[in-house]
């Protein structure tokens, strides 16, 4: 699995703002930016996030993903210092 498609596949699944991803092999770093995370704490964002991955990881085809969050607000902020590479 490639990073457009684990893009692809979150903003499809969970109507997310913007979703980046990087990362090459089966180690991955994702973005995502939803003002749906605006209420949800810290463990269901990163629930919420991983739910489409489980399947994809199960099989292998990714083993480590690091995930950060941010509401539209907050991405316009930090995302000069997030944006992956």
């Amino acid at each position: 699995m490639d990073n457009q498609q684990i893009e692809a596949l979150l903003l499809e699944t969970l109507s997310l703002a913007e979703a980046h991803v990087s990362g090459d092999g089966s180690h991955f770093q994702v973005i995502a930016v939803s003002d749906q995370f605006e209420t949800m704490s810290r463990v269901k964002k990163q629930q919420f996030v991983y739910a489409p991955l489980v399947a994809k990881i199960a099989e292998g085809s990714m083993h480590a993903v690091s995930i950060k969050t941010f509401t539209e607000s907050q991405w316009k902020r930090e995302k000069m210092f997030n944006l992956p590479q």
